[in-house]
């Protein structure tokens, strides 16, 4: 049964006949139907003797897995005790990666309630429409990143209250108010499919997109690729650069170390290359996560000062050339673990670890999944043509109240968007995104986002965005703009026009190359051909 009051976002799910097939065809894969999934994590590492084991380590604290349950506790009282949520409200969180972002997501969702996190570089903006589509009642936000928060809140009022962690200072912090609490609190029952996270991301039209996942969507992830291909153990310390409000971070840095009982490590400051080496070293990191152009940067450090500790590299995020795949292993003799996967079913379904990598391929699929390349009509292709991926599982795509549905599940199979070759053997060879995302260092940028950035500065009378293919980055962002009279196209222009993206939007979303252009290609009806754009560039 249901534990949650506000009914938001399950009276927003797709119609039934949207919804795709889940599989739960394994005996890991047979959950109950009342858990809470912080709960079940925490009691996990428990019940294995772990309680005095470290669970979060930074710089300046560690947490054993006892400590941390306490924390979390104490947030989840503030919450419903203090601040009066009911379960089924929307809690907005924004910060980087610190071990009060990790308990204050912990604690949301223990009390039942559904966290919507935020990447840390977003903009007003930006946060103004994930507000307006989650109406979240309250946000929690790193005290160094309020700014742009309270801009969002001025324009969005249904955001009612603010509440600052790492603020130690402040008297109203999340700290302050948490430290006045027994840390005793009960896990909010929560059906298994009741709501656990809105997990936003960005479709080719740059506008939000929210993958709705459930309490047992994130514990039948925890025994797909964690289990059969990761295998973590209790003893790994585990750090790595995505961010928490990816489901690539959340699960990797911490949810599946959880479900293992390792630790995570977290970094004081984002990190460069050489600092996450030195990380490595310093703590003893056993498993690392990243995107293929931070391990190709990283590479000469580790050849130079060693990794011995580290076991495990995970790549993910963006296509892994395989000539960063042989940089890295020459550095430090280690195969890279490969993988891809999505935001709509939370982590990773393709991927291969050790001696079953093949050069080139991404990987198998993964134990729970299954999954096919087919064409247009969702016909299988022989095995070596290219055609689109599809698959299913214990876990697919349901996004908040979004048309979109219609295009990412069909006849029950989740589409990502991905072409791909499979061979003989059962490996995935990725091809390229089959619509207009551009992924760029492990960010997915939107180009129609980028588009309505650049349209907004006054010299700017037409734009295409689209992705150039770059050896060091995957893809970068690339406009092609239209000048209106008077201005001319020159490097001044550039960089002011990049400078303007950049305040717009996310920084990490502004076009690395601007060509100026006469004109566009269009369709009769007016629709911007991006295929053609993609064409003409070298």
């Amino acid at each position: 049964m249901s534990a949650q009051v506000d009914r938001f976002v399950h009276d927003r799910l797709p119609s039934a006949d949207q919804l795709p097939m889940f599989r739960y065809d394994r005996p890991e894969l047979q959950l109950p139907d009342q858990l809470n999934l912080v709960e079940v994590l925490f009691d996990k590492a428990m019940s294995k003797g772990l309680a005095d084991k470290p669970m979060l380590r930074s710089p300046d604290r560690t947490l054993s897995y006892a400590q941390a349950a306490t924390e979390v506790n104490r947030i989840a009282q503030v919450l419903a005790e203090d601040l009066g949520l009911v379960p089924g409200n929307r809690v907005l969180l924004r910060g980087g990666n610190s071990i009060a972002m990790a308990l204050a997501w912990l604690a949301v969702v223990k009390a039942g309630l559904i966290a919507v996190a935020t990447m840390p570089l977003l903009r007003a903006k930006e946060l103004g429409d994930i507000i307006e589509k989650s109406r979240p009642v309250l946000a929690l936000c790193d005290g160094k990143l309020l700014d742009e928060l309270r801009v969002a809140q001025q324009a969005h009022p249904v955001l009612q209250t603010l509440v600052a962690f790492n603020q130690p200072a402040a008297a109203d912090s999340l700290s302050a108010r948490a430290a006045t609490k027994s840390g005793v609190f009960k896990a909010c029952p929560t059906a298994a499919d009741d709501i656990a996270l809105l997990a936003f991301t960005s479709g080719t039209t740059g506008k939000p997109k929210a993958p709705v996942t459930t309490h047992r969507d994130v514990l039948a992830m925890c025994e797909t690729w964690p289990r059969h291909v990761l295998q973590a153990r209790s003893d790994d310390i585990v750090l790595g650069s995505p961010p928490l409000a990816f489901t690539f971070g959340l699960g990797g840095l911490l949810v599946f170390p959880m479900w293992a009982g390792a630790s995570v490590y977290f970094h004081d400051a984002p990190y460069t290359p050489e600092t996450m080496v030195k990380a490595i070293r310093e703590v003893g990191a056993t498993i690392c996560y990243t995107a293929p152009t931070f391990y190709r940067q990283m590479a000469p450090f580790a050849k130079a000062s060693g990794v011995p500790s580290l076991r495990i590299s995970v790549s993910a995020g963006e296509a892994l050339p395989d000539a960063t795949r042989q940089l890295w292993k020459e550095a430090t003799g280690i195969e890279m673990l490969d993988g891809i996967g999505g935001t709509e079913v939370f982590h990773i379904y393709i991927s291969a670890a050790g001696d079953q990598v093949r050069r080139g391929a991404v990987g198998k699929v993964v134990p729970g999944f299954t999954a096919k390349v087919v064409d247009d009509e969702g016909n299988e292709v022989p095995r070596g043509a290219v055609g689109k991926l599809a698959l299913i599982g214990p876990v697919g795509c349901r996004y908040l109240d979004d048309p979109r549905q219609t295009d990412y599940v069909k006849n029950g199979w989740n589409y990502p968007g991905d072409a791909f070759v499979q061979d003989e053997d059962g490996y995935f060879f990725y091809q390229s995104r089959a619509d207009d995302m551009i992924i760029t260092a492990g960010y997915n940028v939107g180009g129609p986002e980028v588009e309505d950035a650049l349209l907004k500065h006054p010299a700017v009378a037409e734009c295409g965005v689209i992705g150039k293919p770059d050896t060091e980055r995957g893809m970068i962002v690339k406009a092609f703009c239209v000048l209106k009279p008077g201005h001319t196209g020159d490097a001044a222009l550039v960089k002011a026009l990049q400078d303007h993206v950049k305040a717009t939007i996310a920084p990490f979303k502004y076009p690395r190359e601007i060509e100026f252009v006469a004109g566009l290609p269009r369709t009769e009806t007016g629709k911007l051909q991006r295929f053609k754009l993609r064409q003409i560039t070298p």
